[in-house]
């Protein structure tokens, strides 16, 4: 029995032998392979070094034209911003030579672009886009307080100080507020005594060139707006809007103080004098004063025209 472990044993220290005697010739045949591919390792490791060297130089290149562009962009940007166009009549600038040119219109009074409908000039081209709303019956914008519909955003928003009270403009001399701009523009000019524009077949006179040709209107007998419902005419399109409100029932105009509403803002002016207790209408015959002109007129044709 201990001849046949010994021998046993034996032949396990053989095979183990034999066995990394096996692994090192293979080990060997592989030498020339492993070489070959650390060869190969290397070259690549040698091309992709080139390759990174190549990429970086270039990335350094386009990195120095890029920056030079910039630079280049950003004095071209600077001398545009630099340069301005200014309105010889009234000095205002600005950056771009169209712009100057749209705004000189104001002066000259050109109006190149012109409605097909009711024959109305405006200066911007979007400014006619709009206006064809009016015809169209477009209607982009609604209050959310009375459902009304409007054109523009920025009519909305002055048609909710309606709603609001909010008078943002405001006179220097007088005091007096206004919910528009070109509403305290044209108050100004009440001031000043200026009224340019003059017709030329009675001679009254008027601040702005647009209430002198809506004015012309009553001598030529035009009246180009048309209610759809009863066939009535107007000559202006601003009557034609307060007149449908007979029809729709619509009262925008709104008593802070009492809460009854009105279809035209004039009444509702008038209305509240009788709040604040004010009767600006006087009878020069009499003495008699009234809180509405309409009270005034009925009481001079009533009292004194009789006489």
């Amino acid at each position: 029995m201990a001849f046949i472990k010994e021998e046993i044993e034996d032949l396990k220290i053989e095979e183990a032998f034999n066995v990394k005697h096996e692994d090192a010739e293979e080990q060997t045949d592989l030498m020339p392979l492993k070489e070959e591919s650390e060869e190969l390792n290397e070259m690549q490791d040698k091309d992709q070094f080139k390759k990174h060297n190549d990429f970086i130089n270039g990335q350094k290149s386009f990195s120095y034209s890029q920056t030079e562009n910039t630079c280049s962009q950003k004095r071209a940007q600077t001398t545009r911003t630099r340069r301005h166009f200014t309105c010889q009549q009234c000095g205002k600038s600005f950056n771009q030579q169209r712009h100057l040119k749209v705004h000189v219109r104001i002066h000259t009074g050109e109006k190149p672009y012109t409605c097909n409908m009711c024959g109305n000039g405006f200066g911007r081209k979007e400014s006619l886009k709009v206006h064809m709303r009016v015809h169209t019956g477009e209607q982009s914008y609604t209050c959310p307080q009375c459902g009304k519909g409007l054109t523009q955003k920025q009519t909305l928003i002055t048609h909710m100080r309606i709603h609001t009270g909010e008078k943002p403009f405001t006179c220097q001399q007088c005091g007096k507020s206004f919910t528009q701009k070109g509403n305290l523009n044209v108050h100004i000019m009440s001031h000043i005594g200026e009224k340019p524009f003059i017709c030329q077949q009675c001679g009254k006179r008027f601040t702005q060139q647009g209430s002198l040709k809506i004015h012309m209107r009553i001598h030529y007998g035009e009246k180009r707006f048309t209610c759809q419902q009863c066939g009535k005419h107007f000559i202006e399109h601003r009557n034609l809007k307060v007149h449908m409100r007979t029809h729709t029932g619509e009262k925008p105009f709104t008593c802070q103080q009492c809460g009854r509403c009105f279809n035209v803002k004039g009444t509702l002016k008038s209305h509240m004098s009788i709040h604040s207790g004010e009767k600006p209408y006087t009878c020069k015959l009499c003495g008699i004063s009234f809180t509405q002109q309409g009270s005034f007129n009925r009481h001079m044709r009533t009292i004194h025209l009789q006489n």
